[in-house]
């Protein structure tokens, strides 16, 4: 019984049947198996939880709004053109309907999943969520770092012109402006600094990458739960399927 599924045909290249184990051998040697193999348990995963719960459910006018929102957004006004978009996509339409709906319910299983926590979850991450609007100034020198750094607390208006002088990145010609980072996607030498330094302090020398960096810090902009709560909404639902996955015991039967 099993060699008669895996020399069935999955698909067709040309004229050439592709079997599910051929498939499979491929998606090993592109190095895509372990991800598709994912993607498959992820998606049952998935649907098992909301087949069981029943109190997730979407309206029809939910449904019918968000089908008409996509006609609008790409310019299919009439159902003619909408049906010749599903066809040339090869959706049927009650597929499409059951994407839609789909959608909907992870969203809602997201907002189950999140609600309780993500307040807390929110003043965990916040260190390396709020955000520093940054100068810079890069060199090679460590001597000439420091040199510049003495320059600049004699005299702090200076600090421009010694960024489009002597920094060795592109942003020297905005007067060494790099724009707004969030703590998080520093490196901890600086996220440190960063944390006990106020507006308008130079901070550095710091050895980062071979290089030695003075920064000013312009602004301090805390991030708020309400401008952050999708991300962090998603970030907590994937906790949870990682947990929920490592709980299955998944067999391939098809080598």
């Amino acid at each position: 019984m099993m060699k008669v599924i895996q020399n069935t045909s999955f698909l067709k290249i040309d004229d050439r049947s592709i079997s599910l184990q051929q498939a499979l051998r491929y998606l090993k040697s592109s190095g895509g198996y372990q991800r598709t193999l994912l993607d498959i348990v992820r998606q049952y995963l998935l649907e098992e939880e909301l087949h069981n719960r029943e109190d997730i459910q979407v309206s029809n006018i939910q449904i019918d709004q968000a089908l008409m929102d996509f006609r609008v957004h790409n310019n299919l006004q009439t159902p003619e053109q909408f049906q010749d978009w599903l066809n040339k996509n090869g959706i049927p339409y009650e597929e499409f309907r059951t994407n839609i709906v789909f959608g909907f319910k992870i969203e809602k299983l997201k907002t189950e999943i999140s609600e309780s926590k993500l307040e807390s979850y929110f003043q965990e991450q916040k260190p390396l969520l709020d955000r520093a609007i940054l100068s810079r100034i890069i060199l090679d020198n460590q001597e000439l770092a420091e040199q510049i750094k003495q320059k600049i607390l004699g005299d702090r208006s200076q600090f421009e012109s010694l960024a489009r002088e002597h920094s060795l990145t592109d942003d020297r010609v905005a007067n060494g402006m790099m724009g707004t980072i969030p703590k998080g996607q520093m490196p901890d030498l600086l996220r440190t600094a960063i944390d006990l330094a106020t507006p308008g302090e130079i901070v550095g020398p710091l050895e980062i990458d071979g290089r030695y960096c003075l920064f000013r810090l312009e602004q301090v902009l805390p991030v708020s739960l309400e401008e952050v709560s999708g991300e962090l909404k998603n970030q907590l639902f994937e906790k949870w399927l990682e947990e929920n996955l490592e709980k299955l015991t998944i067999k391939l039967e098809i080598e």
